[in-house]
């Protein structure tokens, strides 16, 4: 509740920079494509029209558009992987399992039915940039932990190698990793590993 009344009071920086935002459109040149191009234009985006979807974006593109028909299902779209910074969102014309498992594979961060309507495409935009976004710090957040829980371990590990090869303490096996990173100028990450490599290699060839 903290952090909504914060966004509300600060407002979203998406919604300040949609005029910079590169968009590829991925529909026929139909009327509802026409009348995607012409809103998102009417908001300020630089848009570039694609068709049929191509295995490769533009170099740099922020949102994507895409029309989710039975078709598209056999063109090379390598470019969607789970490194792709673009918000995603689907304009299905109608639903079944395909479509739907289609917008699934797409990573939709936001679904528009068509016939596209002028209302609503901003807010489409919006809450799709937002959910990209929010989901960006996640994965985020999840690699730096996974990185802290490494080094846990490695320390850990390097403590253990220690407390055997020295027969001293955890504690003091601690002390020793802390005041060898204050002396070397490294992080106790690094020391850590150094143990654990040099350890390895005195035990290369022990059965």
């Amino acid at each position: 509740m903290e952090n909504l009344t914060r966004r509300r009071s600060s407002g979203s920086p998406l919604m300040g920079d949609l005029r910079s935002l590169r968009v590829a459109v991925l529909h026929p040149d139909d009327s509802d494509g026409l009348l995607l191009i012409q809103q998102l234009q009417r908001i300020g985006c630089q848009t570039q029209a694609l068709w049929p979807p191509p295995p490769a974006l533009p170099d740099v593109t922020d949102v994507v558009f895409i029309a989710v028909r039975p078709d598209i299902i056999r063109h090379d779209m390598s470019w969607r992987t789970p490194e792709l910074r673009a918000a995603v969102i689907a304009i299905v014309t109608y639903e079944n399992p395909t479509i739907v498992q289609t917008v699934l594979e797409l990573g939709a961060h936001a679904v528009m039915p068509s016939p596209v309507r002028s209302f609503g495409v901003l807010s489409t935009l919006v809450v799709a940039r937002e959910v990209r976004h929010e989901a960006s710090n996640q994965t985020k957040q999840i690699r730096k932990l996974e990185t802290r829980l490494l080094g846990v371990r490695r320390l850990a590990e390097a403590k253990a190698v220690l407390m055997q090869t020295r027969n001293i303490s955890e504690d003091a096996a601690y002390d020793l990793i802390r005041a060898q990173a204050m002396t070397k100028r490294m992080s106790m990450d690094e020391i850590a590993n150094a143990i654990i490599s040099a350890n390895d290699i005195l035990n290369l060839g022990k059965t």
